[in-house]
């Protein structure tokens, strides 16, 4: 980090900061996005001096400054950062006398990156404080907070951050989704006004955007310039992009209040989430960053991930120790190396009416309660996983019946129920302690190794009975304690964040979580989607990506086993169908899938994702390149039939431009349709052996596949006349 009095310049990552807390005012960023290589203090200076717009005719008779936190009092007409009263009064905050500070950040991703401003606005006795930090990455993220200095309630509506983005930002990509079909991109054009992504669900939601963009018109993986943000809050959020007719626009977000959720007394304070940035020439590029910021965690798993099998499209809900002893003995002949018991073996639970609350075997299914299972799956030298949903609560259940004030509502009636299920308010009395000691029961007891975290439902009317105020802020920072308490009271347990699918991925909770489930749904063609856009900010290790049945349970489309496991193979790999019932061929496929997951997860879960710009929609290229670019596999996936057939030369992105490689296909995921007897491209069963720099720019023939099947190929790096050995 570099600086000149109050004007900053960090730099990490091939990205630079500038940031201007010169002056008395909220700090602005002057350039956030490609490196500028070392800039002088001077040079810095006349950075900050040439950023500043003209006053132009009807404005405001000085510069209208853009503060991080947008301020409605230096005249910015869009979208304020700060929202609240007191009682009607100091709608609006000046906030001035900025104090400047370099700590050192606790988390070691951001080091010395680090700059503090403290404001504060007398008259409405607000201070704030804007932090920002550059990870070693690259990543950009900033959070502010404030504080009541006086007396009376200062009712807060809104805090949200903004960053400023540059005019060559024409195009905004965002996404929505729904349950079993999450991640569903739209592009539209960045025009004057306000684009807004807000999400009401109490949870991150099935609509969420994972990532909100906007770049240069026709932005790709691999080209273009591209500023994204995420809002980090598993809560109710908003995300935005503004340009004003000024010219002036701007990315942001935080969280979004429901009425009354925080209300501020003398010396109490709210901190926003954290407004995750990251820039990048093309997504590829800018969604490295955001995997090496995950993969920097502390406690990040750094062993193999191992293949799972989870029991709940095997089995659903009629849980039978004969059926999943013979389950756990299939599971480890095929190499399965986490058994995942699901939903079903709770008290009172036989269907998804009743139990939820309720966290005691179910001795009825369970006469000797889960140990026979546990030890045989022990036995075979696989980790043993349990389904919980913590946070809910069905009005059949035990839990419920002693305490309905324990049923999140505004007190006078009771929201809708979904699932058959209400929310578990984790602030009323007794109920946070409630989950945690019984979860810590069963945690501790069978030495469980996964816990996999559902919730299945949005919080609608989600209020604190006993005081029937809005609750959703509330119970999001009751499920980090929750979380928190957990991992720590049980170091090694590892935890999956799943919502009915995708509906909780954000930052926040991936800082707690060791996988996320993408989707319910399990069919390939639609996994291939829903992880090509998850995997932008996600890395691989962290998407649970699962090798269903054929017909899938949820589209009742049938794919061969190489498309399922095909696609499982570039996430974290495992299975979910009832392998007591698949016959021996396709186990033996099936084996062989794991064995390849296998011999290269331990790479594959530390490497490069790429993604191929091919101009045709129906074919898809996914890859992942080793950190030192001396392997790298790929798939060439039809999700479609083709306009042309063959698809044409197909580029290999992200490989060592000055070294060659052979390319190969890789066995079990090797077979093409053959059109009119003709088996492939010429190089197909010889392989090829061309520079990184030919394969990026040129590539090679690919094979023409039918649609809904992929293959897969290697590139290994080769030693050549000239080579470094």
């Amino acid at each position: 980090m570099t600086q000149d009095s109050r004007l900053f310049h960090l730099r990490s990552g091939g990205v630079s900061v500038v940031l201007d807390a010169a002056g008395d005012a909220v700090p602005r960023i002057v350039h956030w996005g490609r490196d500028l290589g070392v800039v002088s203090d001077s040079e810095l200076s006349e950075l900050a001096r040439t950023s500043v717009p003209q006053i132009v005719s009807n404005s405001i008779d000085l510069p209208v400054p853009l503060g991080l936190l947008p301020d409605q009092t230096t005249g910015w007409n869009g979208t304020p950062g700060l929202s609240g009263h007191r009682d009607g009064r100091h709608f609006s905050a000046a906030f001035t006398g900025a104090r400047v500070s370099t700590p050192a950040s606790s988390d070691p991703r951001v080091g010395d990156r680090r700059v503090v401003v403290e404001l504060a606005d007398d008259a409405a006795a607000l201070d704030l404080a804007i932090e920002v930090e550059l990870a070693e990455s690259g990543v950009l993220r900033t959070r502010a907070t404030v504080t009541s200095t006086g007396d009376g309630i200062y009712t807060l509506d809104g805090l949200v951050l903004a960053l400023p983005v540059p005019a060559e930002a024409q195009e905004i990509l965002d996404f929505t989704g729904r349950h079993m079909r999450e991640m569903s991109p739209q592009r539209h054009d960045f025009t004057v006004g306000t684009h807004a992504s807000e999400g009401r669900h109490g949870r991150t939601g099935h609509d969420a955007s994972l990532l909100y963009a906007v770049g240069r018109r026709g932005f790709g993986f691999r080209s273009g310039e591209v500023w994204g943000v995420q809002v980090a809050w598993s809560g109710n959020h908003r995300s935005y992009a503004e340009r004003l007719p000024t010219g002036r626009a701007v990315v942001g977000g935080g969280e979004l209040l429901l009425p009354g959720e925080v209300r501020l007394g003398r010396d109490e304070q709210y901190a926003s989430p954290w407004l995750y940035a990251s820039w990048g020439d093309g997504l590829d590029d800018l969604g490295g960053r955001l995997h090496g910021f995950l993969r920097g965690r502390d406690g990040y798993p750094t062993a193999p991930r191992p293949v799972v099998l989870n029991t709940w499209e095997a089995v659903y809900f009629d849980q039978q120790l004969d059926t999943l002893l013979a389950l756990a003995d299939r599971a480890a002949e095929v190499g399965v190396e986490r058994f995942v018991l699901d939903d079903g073996w709770f008290k009172g639970r036989r269907d998804k009416s009743a139990g939820l609350g309720d966290w005691t075997v179910d001795e009825s299914v369970w006469p000797d309660g889960l140990d026979p299972l546990v030890a045989r799956v022990r036995s075979h030298g696989m980790q043993f996983g349990l389904w919980f949903e913590p946070e809910m609560i069905n009005p059949d259940s035990d839990a419920a019946r002693a305490h309905p004030d324990w049923v999140m509502s505004p007190g006078h009636r009771q929201p809708p129920t979904q699932r058959f299920q209400q929310v578990l308010d984790l602030t009323a009395p007794g109920a946070w302690e409630h989950v945690l000691e019984s979860m810590s029961e069963l945690i501790g007891r069978h030495h469980v190794d996964f816990v996999k975290w559902d919730h299945n439902r949005d919080l609608v009317d989600a209020g604190h009975s006993a005081s029937g105020r809005a609750g959703v802020h509330d119970q999001t920072l009751a499920f980090y304690r929750l979380v928190d308490e957990l991992r720590r009271r049980f170091p090694a347990l590892e935890i999956e964040a799943c919502s009915s699918g995708g509906a909780r991925a954000d930052l926040e909770v991936l800082e707690r979580s060791d996988r996320i489930w993408a989707s319910d749904c399990i069919d390939a063609l639609e996994r291939q989607r829903i992880e090509r856009w998850t995997g932008v900010v996600v890395p691989p290790e962290l998407i649970g990506s699962h090798v269903g049945s054929s017909p899938a349970h949820s589209t009742d489309r049938r794919h061969e086993m190489a498309f399922r496991a095909g696609t499982a193979l570039f996430g974290h790999f495992g299975l979910e169908l009832d392998l007591t019932t698949v016959d021996a061929d396709e186990l033996a496929e099936l084996s062989r899938w794991i064995e390849l997951y296998k011999a290269e997860r331990a790479w594959m879960h530390r490497g490069t994702v790429v993604r191929g710009d091919h101009p045709d929609p129906a074919y898809w290229v996914r890859g992942v390149v080793s950190a030192d670019a001396s392997h790298a596999l790929f798939s060439f996936v039809a999700v479609a039939t083709t306009v042309q057939n063959p698809p044409g030369a197909v580029r290999l992105p992200g490989l060592d431009p000055e070294r060659t490689y052979r390319v190969e296909v890789v066995e079990p995921g090797h077979r093409i349709k053959a059109y009119n007897h003709h088996a492939g491209p010429a190089w197909w069963t010889t392989g090829a052996q061309l520079s990184g720099a030919a394969l990026a720019v040129v590539g090679l023939q690919a094979p023409g596949l039918a649609p809904e099947h992929l293959v897969v190929v290697r590139a290994t790096a080769v030693e050549t006349e000239g080579t470094a050995r």
